[in-house]
Parts: C-alpha cells; sequence; structure tokens
C-alpha cells in the first residue's frame, strides 16, 4: 500500500497486511487534522519504508510529546515515529487504497464535536485506552 501527501513530494509504503483504522475525536487531532476526528492506522515499522521526500518532514512537539509531522510544502500531515514503539502513525487519507478499510475504534468519543455522528463500528472509548492496548486491537485479525 503507497500514500503521499496532497503535493507528492513526501511518498511512503507499507506492506504487509493493513491494520484497521482508528478514529481520534479529541481536541489535538482535531486541530492537527482540521476537521472532526483524526483517521490514522498504525503500521509496523519493520513493514513502513520511505519511498521520497523525507527531507520535507517539518515536526511540531508539544511539551506533552504529542507530535505532528507535515510537508514542508502542502503542509499535510505525513507519517511519524509512534513514540517509543515499533510502530508509525499514519494519516489514512494519505493512503491511495484506502476504501476498504475497516475501523477498529473510536478514541475520545467524549470529546466529539456536538455535529459529528459517530457509526456503530469499531470499538468505542470515552477517552483513549492504553497504546498497547489499541495496538492489539487494531491490529487483531489483520
Amino acid at each position: 500500500m503507497r500514500g503521499s501527501c496532497l503535493c507528492g513530494n513526501v511518498e511512503f509504503q507499507i506492506g504487509g497486511e493493513p491494520p484497521r483504522i482508528y478514529q481520534c475525536h479529541c481536541s489535538l487531532c482535531r486541530k492537527q487534522g482540521g476537521s472532526s476526528s483524526s483517521s490514522a492506522i498504525i503500521a509496523e515499522a519493520r513493514n513502513f519504508c520511505w519511498i521520497a521526500g523525507q527531507e520535507h518532514i517539518a515536526s511540531y512537539v508539544r511539551p506533552t510529546g504529542f507530535r505532528s509531522d507535515f510537508c514542508s510544502r502542502c503542509g499535510s500531515p505525513v507519517p511519524n515515529p509512534l513514540r517509543a514503539t515499533a510502530y508509525y502513525w499514519v494519516p489514512t487519507g494519505l493512503l491511495d487504497d484506502s476504501m476498504n478499510l475497516e475501523v477498529g475504534a473510536h478514541l475520545f468519543v467524549g470529546s466529539k464535536v456536538s455535529w459529528e455522528m459517530i457509526p456503530s463500528n469499531g470499538v468505542q472509548y470515552e477517552t483513549a485506552p492504553k497504546l498497547s492496548e489499541l495496538i492489539e486491537l487494531v491490529h487483531s485479525g489483520s
């Protein structure tokens, strides 16, 4: 599965079976993505490969550790290493072929905007599960 930013400067590839998507409805993810939620997959680092454009990636890190990497040309959020794990956070909208991916979880449903309707697919968490639990959930069955 391949993906890229809006301008095409940053490109990557993910091998193996794709995990399920998680959608986060917290205020940080809403601000980072400019929408009601953030949709992403958690890809195993051993299956993730940059194809082009790493030199075009800029980062913003909050004191809490929240990290947002983005293309310095078009501003698209781009994959970044998921904290101190062997995984990458990958925005689903960057994937060239994401039409058949399934949603496995909704995070921070207690923080969603009032006008957002969360579908019944996926496990719903009022806040967030432990990262290890989320990783296990989205990779189970994949």
